[in-house]
């Protein structure tokens, strides 16, 4: 049963960004499903029409789900559609440390990438039956602590791979591109607050969103960001930067262009199979 709870307009996000930020429009939306494997959501991919979406779990599994909106494009509803287990080459499913996938990304031919914490790596995987098909090892030399490695995953335009530590023990965040099978660092962000990442997307102009996280006695707060990339360099405008508990623990993260040509930032948080957590999904229309 679905619960929705809708936060619309300029009163939401003067919560989250400051009367005059970017967000002009918000929604929030509570995503149940008695399945027992549903929770633990930490990556996403939408569909460029904005009705159909790919979502990993991280107890390994794979799903994708159809989504109902209204006539101005609001979410109302979630169904899922397609589930199955996460498999190794060899076509067994996993179970833990193997089976925590963390970041999701789709590529322009279709190919999906996950990444996994624990045993730290990235794989292709077969949507149809959750079969890894490859398997891309970590950089060398980067820091991939356990319960902290690549939980940001994203692609570009070109297919060329994009990935963030959610830990890091210096004051910069190394982004490792992974290009014609080999690992390089593109840039360094700034990591100028407790806020680690979690989620990445790029949107269709090349721009890098990235979702950040931190824990307070209080509650979860959330960051997005945009990152402008050009060449070793980078700009980054704070898009949102929430208080305590104002949302749950978000994780996942994607970015895509509705049918009149706006930007919407879906995200959705990760419940760790807790009664006192929801999986939330949460949609913002950013002004450009």
């Amino acid at each position: 049963m679905l619960q929705i709870l809708f936060a619309l307009g300029f009163a939401s996000a003067a919560l989250a960004a400051g009367a005059n930020g970017p967000i002009v429009h918000h929604t929030q939306l509570d995503w149940d499903n008695d399945a027992p494997w549903f929770g633990g959501l930490s990556g996403v991919e939408m569909r460029a029409d904005g009705k159909q979406m790919t979502v990993i779990s991280d107890r390994g599994r794979i799903m994708v789900a159809d989504l109902a909106r209204d006539a101005l494009g609001t979410l109302t509803g979630l169904e899922v559609i397609h589930s199955v287990a996460l498999r190794d080459q060899k076509g067994a499913v996993m179970d833990k440390p193997h089976a925590d996938a963390e970041g999701l990304a789709i590529a322009p031919d279709g190919s999906i990438f996950i990444s996994y914490e624990g045993q730290h790596r990235i794989a292709r995987t077969n949507l149809a039956d959750g079969t890894t098909e490859q398997i891309i090892a970590p950089p060398q030399g980067a820091l991939l602590r356990e319960n902290a490695g690549f939980e940001a995953l994203a692609v570009d335009a070109e297919g060329s791979l994009y990935a963030l530590p959610e830990d890091t023990r210096s004051n910069q965040i190394p982004l490792y591109k992974y290009q014609n099978d080999a690992w390089s660092i593109a840039a360094y962000l700034e990591k100028d607050s407790p806020f680690v990442p979690v989620g990445a997307d790029f949107d269709d102009e090349g721009r890098l969103y990235l979702l950040e996280r931190t824990v307070t006695p209080l509650g979860f707060r959330t960051r997005l960001r945009r990152i402008e990339l050009a060449g070793d360099q980078t700009s980054a405008v704070t898009l949102l930067q929430t208080l305590p508990a104002r949302y749950d623990n978000l994780e996942a993260l994607t970015v895509w262009r509705d049918g009149v040509g706006r930007t919407r930032v879906t995200m959705i948080s990760d419940d760790n199979f807790l009664s006192v957590q929801q999986t939330q999904v949460i949609e913002l229309t950013i002004t450009q």
